[in-house]
This record gives C-alpha cells, sequence and structure tokens, in this order.
C-alpha cells in the first residue's frame, strides 16, 4: 500500500529566532513551478538577508540557497517538505541576520527545522488519485449516479445527452473505480456502455 502524500488546505507560516537571527517560513499548496515563482515574488522581502525556498510537486522539485552556503538551506527545506509526507507545497524561509554565523550545522537546522514546523502546523488534506470514467447510462439513472459520486470522492467532469442517453465523464479516486464500474452495471442492469477513451 502506498503512503498517502499531503498538501496544505491554505497557506500558513512560522516564525522562529535562532541565535538573534530571524526566520520566517511561508509555505503553501502550488499546482505547478510557474504558481511556486509567483508565490516567491510575493513573500520575498529584499530587506531580508535571505529568501531560501523549495518545492515538490509530484517528481519535479527545486530549492535555492539564495547566497547562503550550497547545500545549507534550499536542501534543508526541501528534505523538510519530503519529511512531512509534503507534495504539491512551496516553501520560502525568510532570513534577517541576527550577527552570530550559525556555521553549515546550525543553518541546516535553522532552515530545516523552521520549515519542518511550518508544514507541521499546516492544516493538511490528502491528494487523492482520480481517473475519468466514461459511461453512457439512461436518462432515468443519471440522478442516482450523482447521488453516489460524493462518498466516493467523485465528480462529474462532463455531460451530454442525446438518443443514446446521458453521456457522462465522471472523475473518481482511483481506488473506487473498480467499485463504481461494478455498480453502474448492477444499477443498469447491463446496460451502461463504457465507450474507449477519446
Amino acid at each position: 500500500m502506498t503512503e498517502v502524500l499531503h498538501t496544505l488546505k491554505q497557506p500558513c507560516r512560522h516564525e522562529s529566532v535562532i541565535e538573534r537571527s530571524r526566520f520566517l517560513a511561508h509555505a503553501a499548496s502550488v499546482d505547478d513551478a510557474e504558481a511556486a515563482l509567483r508565490m516567491l515574488a510575493q513573500v520575498r522581502d529584499d530587506d531580508a538577508t535571505h529568501n531560501c525556498w523549495a518545492y515538490r510537486i509530484a517528481d519535479a522539485y527545486r530549492s535555492s540557497d539564495d547566497g547562503e552556503p550550497a547545500g545549507t538551506a534550499g536542501r534543508p527545506i526541501l528534505a523538510a517538505i519530503d519529511g512531512q509526507g509534503m507534495d504539491r507545497v512551496f516553501v520560502v524561509v525568510t532570513r534577517w541576520f541576527g550577527g552570530t554565523k550559525l556555521g553549515a550545522g546550525g543553518l541546516v537546522r535553522a532552515y530545516g527545522g523552521t520549515a519542518a514546523e511550518c508544514l507541521r502546523l499546516g492544516e493538511r488534506e490528502p491528494i487523492i488519485e482520480t481517473v475519468a470514467v466514461a459511461c453512457v447510462v439512461d436518462f432515468a439513472l443519471e440522478p442516482t449516479i450523482r447521488a453516489l459520486l460524493p462518498a466516493i470522492d467523485g465528480v462529474v467532469a462532463s455531460q451530454r445527452y442525446d438518443a443514446e442517453g446521458a453521456h457522462l465523464v465522471l472523475n473518481v479516486a482511483a481506488a473506487h473505480r473498480d467499485a463504481l464500474v461494478s455498480r453502474l452495471v448492477d444499477l443498469s442492469r447491463g446496460r451502461v456502455r463504457f465507450p474507449a477513451a477519446a
């Protein structure tokens, strides 16, 4: 069984002070790299010493040390995202230097720890893998199908109607696909059709 990854339900932030340096983490759910960079532009503070960041979006990831020694900021932030079981997440940790050098290990702990705590405190929601199920059913069956969908994390993605009946494309949680197909066959007494995907 694969681990269920989570994203953030809403943006969150967390601040910590370490050896007089102030660290402020901002984290949010993002769907692509462009959204991550837009968020960076919104939250970065040009008066701060560093704005270090990382994102994970499925297999795509990127990080920046923004002037800190290589590997002491961006990678620890990315490790915090992965360590919290998160995906589709972008985290920026802004630092205002307080006069005391932290050393490489101290920077790794400060950036990674501030990012991890921000994500830990944020409200999570599971990322549910969905699949499309196309079907053609009698008009009378459509309301029953619509009533089934909320319980299986499903929605009607599209519909059209013609003499053959209601042509529906249902987006459902992948884990419920086979049960839905079986239920549709039962409800329609075998008269449902599943056209091949275009």
